[in-house]
C-alpha cells in the first residue's frame, strides 16, 4: 500500500506564549486528492498547514513525507518546501514584490532554473489563475482577490506535489470562487495533492474527496466525504452543522420523494436529482396514460 504523500503523527505543538496549538493530532494526505480541513476557529487548521510545509516543527511527533520523517535540517526543509507550496490566507503576508512577475518568478529563481524557463513558468501560472497579462502589473493596485491569485501563481510557479491553502475562498466573490474551485480541480486531475481549509461545509462536502475534522488541536475524523456527510456528531464538535444538501435529502428521502441512496453531497447535485426524478416519474405518468 502507498504511503500517504504527507503525514502527521501525533503531533503537538505549543506555541511561545504557551497556548496549544496540536494535541496528538494525526493527519494523511492521499496522494493526487482534494483535501478540506475543517473546523471552528482556534482549532489549529492554519497550525496543521504550518506542520505540513515545515514552517513550524513540531515539540513531539513526526512529519513524514512519503513514510519518512523529515529532519530539521536544513536540506530537509528545502526539499519539502520545494514539493510543498503554501498559500497564505492574508496575501499581504505573502506578496513582497512592487510588480506582479517579480512575485511569482520568485520562487523558480531560487530553484537556479534559467530565464527562459522561469518566463515560461510565470506565464503559464499567470495564465492559470487568470491573470493573462498582468506581470508587469504594479502588486499594490491589484484588488484583495486579484492579490490572492497572485500568491497562487507565485506558489503554481514551482510547480509543487502538493498544494496547501489556507482560507483560500475568504474575500473572493462568488465567480471568482467557481474559478479557484475549477483550479484546483484541474490541479487534481494532474495529480496535484491539494489541501484547503475552509469554514464552508456546503463548499467542502460538495468540492472535495476527503475531509478532516479538527477540534482542539486534534483530528478526530479522517474519511472519504461521502462517510461524514452525515455524521452530525463529529460534525459538531468541530464547530459545524451537517452540510444543506444531506440535511435536504434526508427530509426528501423520509418522505419518499427521493431513494435514500445515493446522497448527493451538494445543492446542485441535489437538483439534478429532483429533475431526474422528476422526469422519470412524468415518463412513467406517460407510459401509463398511453396503455389506457
Amino acid at each position: 500500500m502507498a504511503h500517504p504523500v504527507l503525514e502527521l503523527v501525533d503531533v503537538d505543538h505549543v506555541y511561545p506564549d504557551g497556548g496549544t496549538g496540536l494535541r496528538g493530532c494525526t493527519l494523511a494526505l492521499g496522494r493526487g486528492r482534494r483535501h478540506a480541513l475543517l473546523g471552528a476557529n482556534g482549532a489549529g487548521k492554519s497550525t496543521v498547514l504550518r506542520h505540513l510545509n515545515g514552517l513550524l516543527r513540531p515539540g513531539a511527533g513526526q512529519l513524514r513525507s512519503d513514510g519518512q520523517p523529515v529532519d530539521g535540517s536544513r536540506a530537509a526543509l528545502a526539499a519539502l518546501r520545494r514539493r510543498v507550496g503554501l498559500v497564505f490566507q492574508d496575501p499581504e503576508r505573502q506578496l513582497f514584490a512592487a510588480h506582479v512577475g517579480e512575485d511569482v518568478s520568485f520562487g523558480p529563481l531560487n530553484l537556479g532554473l534559467d530565464a527562459a524557463t522561469v518566463a515560461a513558468r510565470v506565464d503559464a501560472a499567470l495564465d492559470a489563475v487568470g491573470l493573462h497579462g498582468y506581470a508587469g502589473r504594479a502588486v499594490h493596485h491589484l484588488s484583495f482577490g486579484q492579490k490572492k491569485r497572485v500568491c497562487i501563481a507565485g506558489v503554481l510557479a514551482m510547480e509543487p506535489e502538493v498544494l496547501l491553502l489556507d482560507e483560500p475562498m475568504a474575500g473572493l466573490d462568488a465567480p471568482m470562487q467557481v474559478d479557484l474551485a475549477a483550479l484546483l480541480d484541474r490541479l487534481a486531475a494532474r495529480g496535484v495533492t491539494v489541501l484547503l481549509t475552509t469554514h464552508d461545509v456546503d463548499f467542502a462536502f460538495g468540492w472535495a474527496d476527503d475531509i478532516h475534522l479538527l477540534a482542539a488541536g486534534r483530528c478526530i475524523a479522517s474519511a472519504p466525504a461521502e462517510r461524514l456527510a452525515a455524521r452530525a456528531d463529529l460534525l459538531h464538535t468541530a464547530g459545524h452543522r451537517v452540510p444543506l444538501a444531506i440535511a435536504l435529502h434526508a427530509q426528501l428521502a423520509a418522505r419518499g420523494v427521493l431513494p435514500a441512496i445515493p446522497a448527493p453531497r451538494s445543492v446542485p447535485a441535489l437538483l439534478e436529482a429532483l429533475q431526474a426524478d422528476l422526469a422519470t416519474s412524468s415518463a412513467i405518468s406517460n407510459i401509463l396514460e398511453s396503455t389506457e
